[in-house]
């Protein structure tokens, strides 16, 4: 048996409410406030695509062995990087070895299917083991129905032979130029077409095709498939498909539109997580990706759909969040607008290429150091122990500390240090088992900072060097709880 055998989700805490941006917008386009219902899912300043990935990478190794991962795809039409591979910084961030394939796919809004169907078509990998990690952070146009409907986030999904939740049936694609919308090689939003067209062109024509190949092929009757996923920002369009094909609107998923918005290429899969959550035993999974055609992809779930349980999943990345009402912060964070930043703020962030891959255990995967002579953790993994009743020389094996919780020992909230949230807060961390380090704390509430408050570990942008488009990652603290 064959198909996925582990999960894992990511939604950013920042969910802006949609009136609140009507309220900013609606003077212009009266349309809009007919949208704003619910919220949306928006990055912080410090993530991205890839800080995402390693979010929902993290959560899907809570059932996945990371030492029997052979292949890691990342899927995505926002990579920060256009020429550097940006799922090599995941699965270094994710501590996968060097032993593996990675493989960045792009350019449609089914990038993540497709990524999904090559890994399922390929089989098991030499390892045993092969993730997915779709994730999207797309940017839009102030006052747009997309950047009404939208929303950030990520899901991870692993594929092999090993505890298989959902076997995988079949597959079929259905390819057509058909444009829908675009983005050039020197732009930075997406030029869209009418919403009438796209729908009764697009959707209703090209999901259906697909659809009935694979059931034909797989002997399988619409009305058997107990859950049907189709992403689209149009509320409306799911149900019409599937009424087409004479799926049940009970089988129809929720594309949570209201919660949090429309994830583009990582949609997909950022809602199949939320049916494996919700399966039962033999259900029949349909999944449909939509994008110059349409790929859809067959399971069933098998016995092990109710033991296997990621640490957070989808409804728990779901319940995590903050509600916000500033429209401005939102589109600060998007560089939406020119902000002016301070002269602290003009400092060249110039990036030293050879120190960085030097140091890219730490600033990549985190890794400190642990004695063999005495035991003793610390970070960073130097020549010498640090304890002072032993101080060996060589003695350091790795010691992976993005998963260990840590405690504030000290703590500072400053405004004239230069930060995209003000104020930035710092301080010393120390780690559960040994080891301390001066870290940057990120998404800190009001009063939710105090020595000795719980923190946990998360993969974020530490600085933009827009002089030559580039960002350095770190690892950041976040206060447990939140």
């Amino acid at each position: 048996m064959f198909g996925i055998t582990a999960y894992g989700a990511y939604i950013p805490r920042s969910r802006l409410s949609r009136a609140a941006m009507a309220d900013a917008n609606d003077w212009f386009d009266t349309s809009l406030r007919g949208l704003a219902k619910g919220e949306r899912s928006v990055c912080n300043w410090d993530e991205d695509t890839i800080t995402m990935a390693v979010e929902a990478g993290q959560d899907c190794l809570s059932l996945l062995d990371a030492s029997s991962v052979g292949a890691l795809y990342l899927a995505s039409t926002t990579m920060p990087f256009l020429d550097r591979q940006n799922s090599v910084v995941v699965s270094q961030a994710l501590n996968l070895g060097d032993h593996l394939r990675t493989m960045d796919v792009s350019a449609s809004q089914r990038a993540a299917t497709s990524a999904l169907i090559a890994m399922l078509e390929a089989g098991s990998s030499d390892k045993g083991s092969a993730m997915l990690v779709a994730s999207e952070h797309r940017r839009s146009k102030c006052g747009s129905r997309a950047e009404m409907l939208w929303g950030d986030g990520a899901a991870a999904l692993g594929v092999g032979s090993d505890g298989v939740m959902a076997e995988y049936l079949g597959c079929e694609t259905y390819v057509t130029d058909f444009v829908d919308h675009y983005r050039g090689e020197d732009s930075t939003l997406d030029y869209e077409w009418e919403e009438r067209w796209v729908r009764d062109e697009g959707y209703l024509k090209s999901v259906p095709l697909a659809v009935s190949r694979l059931l034909e092929k797989a002997g399988v009757k619409a009305g058997e498939i107990a859950h049907f996923v189709l992403a689209s920002d149009q509320a409306k369009t799911p149900p019409a498909v599937a009424e087409e094909l004479g799926i049940s609107a009970e089988a129809v998923v929720d594309n949570r539109i209201a919660s949090m918005g429309v994830s583009g290429a990582a949609h997909p899969i950022l809602m199949l997580t939320s049916v494996l959550e919700a399966a039962q035993p033999g259900d029949l999974i349909m999944l449909a990706g939509f994008g110059q055609g349409t790929d859809v992809v067959l399971f069933r779930a098998t016995d092990q759909i109710k033991d296997r349980r990621p640490k957070t999943g989808f409804a728990g990345a779901l319940e995590r969040r903050r509600p916000d009402t500033n429209y401005n912060r939102f589109l600060s964070f998007n560089n939406l607008v020119e902000r002016e930043t301070g002269k602290r703020g003009e400092l060249d962030k110039q990036s030293y290429l050879a120190a960085m891959y030097r140091k890219k255990d730490l600033l990549t995967g985190f890794i400190g150091g642990k004695c063999r002579e005495c035991g003793t953790i610390q970070i960073p993994k130097e020549n010498y122990c640090v304890n002072p009743d032993c101080g060996a020389l060589h003695s350091q094996d790795d010691y992976p500390m993005s998963g260990l919780p840590g405690r504030v020992k000290t703590w500072t909230a400053d405004r004239l240090t230069f930060d995209w949230n003000p104020p930035a807060y710092f301080g010393l961390v120390e780690f559960e088992g040994g080891g301390r380090l001066m870290m940057d704390f990120t998404e800190v509430e009001a009063g939710s900072i105090e020595t000795g408050v719980a923190v946990s570990m998360h993969f974020r942008i530490r600085q933009f060097d827009n002089q030559r488009g580039f960002r350095k990652y770190f690892w950041k603290a976040t206060p447990s709880g939140q």
